[in-house]
């Protein structure tokens, strides 16, 4: 096979390259999209550094000294310390708690969501666009305008100030059912289930054994959008529970900031610092392991 170029668009090419100062192999950097780049990376890292820096910090330092620069003592193991041994060790109890809520509550909404994306997605059934319409309209609706009703519901049957009362209303992730169905429209061949059906593979053994290793790109996605939606869950845990030892951290680090206000006010402001800090190790530990899995057309030459 002899491949042919086309030399004067090939020379035209680098005609205008030479004309405009840019290399014909390099795309033209844009000043005004790196300034956007870089301003969009300081408003991310700067938080972060805010937040280390303060962890450092004693408690008058935080009060005393620049938000961006390190204070007159290093407290940070000190402060890990009383983080974790404060009130009897709380927060142990609410990082188990969240943990808890976490494996329970996105692991069972991501395996609902996989199963049932991929039972829309590949099987012909009446009524299939009102579940979509449905699910579209369960997707634009916040989940905040659904805990009230959630709460008064699960008051009647008597789950409140219970983990069911947080793990319940986790397995539903109307966007989870939606990405994966939408996944598995093209990452799994029909032809491939074809073959395993005439192989003699039922239903659930081509599911475990062909679909779900061709759909581990959408799963893993899926299971990080409900991690970090349960992981930083707030308002349902608010108004959901009452008794402190079944507080998510969320929750629980807010009951610490607000001890600085009001009658006998205690203010521990250095441990709510680092206590968001040790918050936010678990995600981004979650992020760095799984993201190798985030690659797309694992299905590329599997039908020939």
């Amino acid at each position: 096979m002899t491949t042919t170029v086309d030399t004067p668009r090939v020379a035209s090419t680098a005609r205008v390259a030479k004309k405009t100062g840019a290399s014909p192999l390099r795309p033209k950097r844009s000043p005004l999209l790196t300034g956007v780049m870089v301003l969009y990376l300081l408003y991310t890292l700067v938080p972060l550094v805010w937040l280390l820096l303060s962890a450092t910090k004693t408690q008058d330092d935080l009060l005393s000294t620049p938000g961006l620069w390190f204070g007159k003592s290093f407290a940070f193991f000190s402060n890990i310390k009383d983080t974790l041994t404060y009130n009897d060790g709380i927060f142990l109890r609410w990082l188990g708690n969240t943990v808890l809520y976490v494996v329970v509550g996105a692991g069972g909404a991501t395996l609902l969501a996989t199963a049932a994306g991929y039972g829309l997605a590949k099987y012909k059934f009446a009524g299939r666009r009102a579940v979509f319409a449905i699910l579209l309209g369960a997707v634009a609706v916040p989940g905040t305008a659904l805990a009230v009703p959630t709460f008064l519901m699960f008051s009647n049957l008597g789950l409140t100030n219970t983990v069911w009362a947080i793990i319940i209303p986790s397995l539903v992730s109307p966007f989870g059912l939606y990405l994966m169905w939408v996944y598995a429209t093209d990452a799994v061949p029909p032809e491939l289930l074809e073959a395993a059906r005439i192989d003699g593979a039922g239903e659930v053994r081509t599911f475990f054994t062909v679909a779900l290793r061709l759909l581990a790109p959408g799963i893993v996605t899926t299971l990080l959008f409900a991690v970090v939606s349960t992981w930083n869950n707030y308002f349902l845990p608010l108004i959901m529970l009452s008794k402190p030892n079944l507080y998510p951290l969320t929750v629980g680090l807010t009951q610490w900031s607000n001890q600085a206000t009001g009658v006998g006010a205690r203010p521990i402001y250095n441990l709510v610092i680092t206590g968001s800090l040790l918050t936010i190790v678990p995600l981004v530990v979650a992020f760095l392991l799984l993201q190798r899995f985030w690659q797309s057309g694992l299905s590329a030459g599997s039908v020939k």
